[in-house]
């Protein structure tokens, strides 16, 4: 493209304006502009304020008190002896632009069902074509039912954090372009039950909702305890399920200094609407973690009050669970310790870096070891993740009064149990997700944004004896569980920019979707 004027800076090149405009003029250039030090794996190309002309300086950019609207520029006043800055990304052969991540206004991403089930594993196709969504099916003796979590991107989240978003075009980050889009998705999934987090509460209260409605969803919300204006919805069929109970969680306590933040957890009781006199029950919980990557003693703590709410209301007669469906933004990555709690079911923490909890943080070091235990005692949540029975110790005056060895005894006991490093919950869970594409190991991603590309957001599950035979935490897996039917599947980071991250025109948060389909064995 510019076969002589190009010249070396590094591992980049610039060129001279009069040869970008000759050759690219109508390539929408201007579109596509980025400033340095904006994002380190950017599109291109991008203007260098130190490759311009000392002399030279755009009205529209330096003079004008008005913001820069980039998508109305057009460079007619550059000077010719300004310099083009070409990212240092591998060109192709034929000298076009570089076949890295671009900057796109355009085009959509394609997701395709992923079968599970034994009898049509091997079948892929894609999602545009109606006869490939795996249809749920009720009969007799099973129940089928979708569940989507979707992390829609609060408003004001977005606003108040806009260093994350400068990648986008603004018209696509107004809540008025977003809204549409973002309903537009759920409506062509149509699941049964929907988990939302980051659901702005006048945004719920004004459009979401009563779209929702009109849809058929039956809506449950909690805001989060703060002054942040958000919060996690759980939406399920009318005709699909009736409401046995709602019980929100706070994660916030005034007289525990460790859970100072406002993050908040759902925990629905569904039971599916069956002809048979004796229908079973579903736990569904719904949940957006604490973000930050150095607190990993809160996002444990606020897990496990999560966990022992789940197990408090999916607690059967029997002594079991019923099936549970967990969801939400966990701010933790496949692999770290928090994830391998939710699918082992036990953690030995001691000697573990804050900042390792999540997966986020790359470094442990000038880190804290988390505290032994996490938690107070006053929470009233033991280290099995369930609600303690708190009894009164029973005091009688007689002569058979403890001596002081025993006494002492006790107190060790007690001591030694509180000092326990090992975390555990009785519930078998696997992810619906595997996080890595089996043929390439590329992983799998749920965000993506300019700081980041990785994956937080999960479906948990309760599965069968089958699901989980030879993994860990098998020996308690619930009688009853669920079959995982099929997922929607997810994107690798360079998926997601051929369309310019998230959010883009046609996919309106900076989260996908997640959907899967179950099978409950009557």
């Amino acid at each position: 493209m510019f076969p002589h004027h190009q010249k070396s800076l590094g591992r980049d090149w610039t060129t001279p304006w009069e040869n970008l405009q000759r050759c690219c003029w109508n390539r929408h250039i201007s579109s596509c502009m980025r400033w340095p030090g904006h994002y380190s794996r950017a599109p291109y190309p991008y203007f260098s304020s130190r490759h311009f002309s000392l002399h030279w300086r755009p009205p529209c950019l330096f003079e004008s008190r008005t913001p820069f609207q980039y998508w109305n520029w057009r460079p007619d006043s550059l000077s010719h002896s300004s310099l083009i800055h070409l990212s240092s990304y591998i060109m192709n052969s034929e000298g076009d632009e570089p076949s890295s991540k671009r900057r796109k206004h355009q085009g959509t991403i394609q997701r395709h069902w992923e079968y599970v089930c034994n009898h049509n594993k091997d079948k892929t196709k894609i999602l545009g074509d109606k006869n490939a969504d795996p249809k749920c099916e009720d009969s007799d003796n099973k129940f089928d039912f979708s569940v989507m979590s979707y992390n829609i991107l609060s408003q004001d989240l977005l606003e108040d954090n806009s260093h994350l978003y400068r990648h986008c075009r603004q018209p696509v980050l107004h809540w008025s372009f977003r809204f549409p889009n973002i309903l537009k998705e759920i409506k062509h999934f149509d699941a049964d039950v929907l988990c939302l987090q980051e659901v702005q509460e006048d945004h719920y209260g004004a459009e979401i909702r009563p779209s929702l409605e009109s849809l058929g969803y039956h809506c449950e919300y909690k805001m989060r305890t703060g002054r942040k204006p958000d919060g996690c919805a759980i939406c399920f069929k009318h005709s699909k399920f009736s409401l046995l109970s709602v019980n929100p969680v706070e994660f916030y306590r005034r007289d525990v200094p460790l859970l100072d933040r406002d993050n908040v957890g759902l925990v629905l009781l569904l039971q599916p609407k069956l002809p048979r006199a004796a229908s079973p029950v579903i736990c569904v919980a719904n949940t957006h973690l604490l973000y930050n990557p150095r607190r990993g003693d809160i996002k444990l703590t606020q897990l496990a009050m999560l966990l022992a709410e789940i197990s408090s209301v999916a607690h059967q007669k029997d002594g079991s669970f019923c099936p549970i469906v967990m969801c939400g933004d966990f701010n933790s990555v496949p692999g770290s310790p928090l994830y391998s709690f939710i699918k082992e079911g036990k953690l030995n923490y001691e000697g573990l870096a804050i900042g390792k909890v999540s997966g986020q943080e790359q470094s442990s070091r000038g880190q804290r070891i988390l505290s032994i235990p996490i938690w107070p005692p006053n929470l009233g949540i033991s280290q099995n993740c369930v609600y303690e029975v708190q009894q009164l110790p029973k005091v009688e005056k007689t002569d058979g009064d403890l001596t002081q060895t025993e006494l002492d005894k006790t107190e060790v006991l007690v001591t030694a149990e509180k000092l326990s490093s090992n975390l555990h919950h009785h519930f078998s869970l696997s992810s619906v997700y595997s996080h890595y594409f089996p043929d390439t190991g590329i992983p799998e991603v749920t965000t993506c944004h300019s700081r980041s590309a990785i994956t937080v957001d999960y479906i948990f599950y309760s599965a069968e004896k089958e699901d989980v035979a030879g993994q860990p935490g098998a020996e308690v897996a619930l009688v009853g569980g669920l079959k995982l039917l099929a997922r929607l599947s997810l994107l690798t980071e360079q998926d997601l920019w051929t369309v310019n991250g998230l959010p883009n025109e046609n996919n309106s948060s900076d989260h996908l979707p997640l959907l899967a389909k179950f099978r409950l064995e009557l």
